[in-house]
C-alpha cells in the first residue's frame, strides 16, 4: 500500500515537472488523477480568431514589404493635396489647374486602398491615412449641410449662356426661384430684350452694362461699369468707351433694402483654357481678379455681394486678393461642394456668390435652364 502512495506521489511529480505547473486549473476525472483542462481554440471565423489572425498578419514582415509603390504613391497623393499652395505655376500654371480639381484628388483614395488590399500590403493602407486625413481637412466640412431656415434677401447668379437656344425659357425659370436680387452674365445683344421683357413683371428695377445685368425687386443706385482689364496695352487704350462698354464684362450697383443699401458685383471674368502649349491659359482670368480685388477693397460700404461667373475654383491662388476679403456662401452655408460647371455633368464650382458684412443663411444650385451652367443661389440676412 505504502508502494502504491508513493509511485502516484512520484508519478504527480513527473507530471508537473513536465507540464510546468501543479495540479492547480486541473480537473477531476474521478479516479483521483486530475487531468489538464484542455480548451479548444474558438471556432474559425469568430471575432477573437479574426483578431489573432490580423494581429499575426501584421506582425509579419512580408505584408510590409510588399506594394511599396503603392505606398510611395499613397505618400506622394497626400503630399500633393497638403502643400498644393507650393505647387509652382511657372510651367502651364500647373499649381493653379491642381487647385482646380483639388477635391477629385479624392478619387485616387479608393483606387489605391483597392490596390493595397489586392496586394495584402499593410504598407500601402498605413500610407493612406495621410491623404484620407488631408482630404478631410480640406473638404469633409462640405460635406455637412450648413443651412438654416430664414434670410432677409435671396440672390441668384447665372451665366445664361451666349449660345442659349431659348433666352425666354431660362428668364422664366430664374424668375420662378423668386430670387428678390438676380445676376446674369454673358448676355448677347440678341438676347437682352427677351430677359428684360420675360423679366420685367417680377423685376422693376435693372441694369444692363455690356454682357452683365443685374434685375432686383428693390431699386437701384449708383451703379456703374467696373473696369476688370479686358483690353490691355496700346490697343486696348485706343477703344473709345462706347466700344468697351459694349462687352463689359462687371457692374456695381447699391441695392436698396430695408436693413440699409448692399453694394452688389457682377462679373465674369475671362475665361480659362487648357492646351498644349500654354497649359493651363488664365492670364485674361487672372488679370480680371486682380482687378475685380482692387475694386472690392476700394469699396466703401461695409457690406458687399459678389455675384458672378468668375471661371475658376475659390480654391484657385489667383483669387487669393478676393478670398480674403469675401467668404463664400456655399462654403458657409451650403450643402456639398456646389459645382455648377458643366451644366450635365458638372464638375467643378466657377459660379461664385461671395459676401462681406453679411450672413449667408443658406446655399443651393438651381437646376438646368438650358445654359451651359447651372444658377447658384443663396439666402443672407443681417
Amino acid at each position: 500500500m505504502a508502494e502504491a502512495e508513493t509511485e502516484h506521489v512520484d508519478t504527480a511529480r513527473v507530471d508537473t515537472a513536465r507540464t510546468g505547473r501543479s495540479g492547480a486549473g486541473r480537473r477531476d476525472t474521478g479516479s483521483g488523477v486530475q487531468s489538464a483542462d484542455i480548451r479548444p481554440d474558438p471556432a474559425p471565423g469568430t471575432r477573437h480568431t479574426r483578431i489573432r489572425r490580423a494581429i499575426r498578419f501584421a506582425s509579419r514582415p512580408e505584408p510590409w514589404k510588399r506594394g511599396l509603390v503603392l505606398a510611395a504613391l499613397a505618400l506622394l497623393l497626400g503630399l500633393v493635396m497638403l502643400l498644393h499652395a507650393k505647387i509652382p505655376n511657372r510651367i502651364g500654371n500647373l499649381g493653379s489647374l491642381a487647385e482646380t480639381v483639388l477635391p477629385w484628388f479624392g478619387l485616387f483614395i479608393p483606387m489605391l486602398l483597392a490596390g493595397a488590399l489586392w496586394r495584402r500590403s499593410a504598407s500601402a493602407v498605413a500610407a493612406l491615412l495621410l491623404p484620407v486625413v488631408v482630404w478631410l481637412n480640406l473638404f469633409g466640412g462640405l460635406l455637412a449641410d450648413k443651412s438654416q431656415p430664414g434670410g432677409d434677401l435671396t440672390v441668384v447668379s447665372h451665366n445664361v449662356g451666349a449660345d442659349n437656344s431659348d433666352p425666354a425659357g431660362t428668364a422664366r425659370d430664374l424668375a420662378a426661384s423668386r430670387a428678390d436680387v438676380l445676376a446674369l452674365e454673358e448676355i448677347t445683344a440678341q438676347a437682352k430684350p427677351q430677359y428684360e421683357k420675360e423679366l420685367a413683371k417680377e423685376y422693376p428695377h435693372h441694369t444692363v452694362q455690356g454682357t452683365v445685368g443685374l434685375w432686383s425687386k428693390l431699386p437701384l443706385s449708383n451703379t456703374r461699369p467696373v473696369d476688370i482689364k479686358q483690353d490691355v496695352g496700346p490697343l486696348g487704350d485706343a477703344k473709345p468707351a462706347e466700344v468697351k462698354l459694349a462687352y463689359n464684362r462687371a457692374l456695381r450697383t447699391t441695392v436698396a433694402t430695408d436693413q440699409g443699401p448692399l453694394a452688389v458685383y457682377v462679373a465674369h471674368l475671362g475665361s480659362a483654357r487648357v492646351n498644349p502649349r500654354a497649359g493651363f491659359w488664365t492670364d485674361s482670368r487672372d488679370r480680371g481678379a486682380q482687378a475685380l480685388g482692387t475694386a472690392v477693397a476700394a469699396e466703401r460700404n461695409e457690406r458687399v455681394v459678389l455675384l458672378g461667373d468668375l471661371n475658376g475654383s475659390m480654391d484657385d491662388r489667383a483669387f487669393a486678393g478676393i478670398t480674403a476679403q469675401l467668404r463664400s456662401a456655399q462654403e458657409a452655408a451650403g450643402s456639398g461642394f456646389g459645382f455648377s460647371w458643366p451644366a450635365n455633368f458638372p464638375v467643378v464650382r466657377i459660379d461664385q456668390i461671395l459676401v462681406r458684412g453679411v450672413q449667408p443663411q443658406s446655399a443651393w444650385v438651381l437646376p438646368d435652364t438650358g445654359s451651359d451652367h447651372l444658377p447658384v443661389a443663396a439666402g443672407i440676412s443681417w
